[in-house]
């Protein structure tokens, strides 16, 4: 069963980017669920439902983190992970497509087809409205409030200020 609505998951917020599951858990932790979402999607996108042999981009799946998200509280919750193709995962990740293709890593039509397939992919569910306004999430807190919880434990956040995030020390967090 597909849901398209996984393609309006939010981006995470600058103040918690590096902060994941498979940072804090490990390599062995990640393969193994990932690999458990993959088995229970049937290795299909649980987004637009395409088998993994028969995907655009690459005949794999990627996994991507599901989260509840807060804004007053500054607080993001990990649900589970979900098994996306090549094309739905970076739909979500728009963010990053646009830097990939900014930066020539990524064709200028490779950019375009993936966001026409996301749009297709809401479109075809009468949902494509809602994708332009999934990033008008109003930050009630501060940078510094911002957390993941993750297990029953709070994480975060990866820099202490934007200064910080925009440095690239993000990269450098580790639990």
């Amino acid at each position: 069963m597909t849901d398209p609505y996984i393609l309006l998951h939010p981006n995470i917020p600058k103040p918690l980017h590096g902060i994941a599951p498979r940072v804090i858990m490990g390599k062995e932790w990640w393969d193994t669920h990932r690999r458990q979402a993959y088995a229970d999607a049937g290795y299909q996108c649980e987004a637009c439902g395409v088998p993994k042999q028969e995907a655009k981009y690459h005949q794999w799946l990627e996994a991507h983190e599901v989260y509840d998200y807060d804004y007053k509280r500054g607080r993001i919750t990990f649900k589970k992970l979900v098994a996306l193709c090549h094309s739905c995962h970076n739909f979500i990740h728009s963010g990053r497509l646009e830097m990939l293709r900014q930066s020539g890593e990524i064709s200028q039509d490779k950019y375009e087809d993936i966001i026409d397939h996301g749009m297709m992919i809401l479109a075809w569910n009468d949902i494509v409205d809602e994708w332009e306004t999934r990033h008008d999430h109003p930050a009630y807190c501060e940078w510094h409030e911002w957390h993941m919880m993750f297990e029953g434990k709070r994480f975060g956040p990866s820099t202490f200020c934007y200064e910080e995030w925009e440095a690239g020390e993000w990269k450098n967090w580790r639990p």
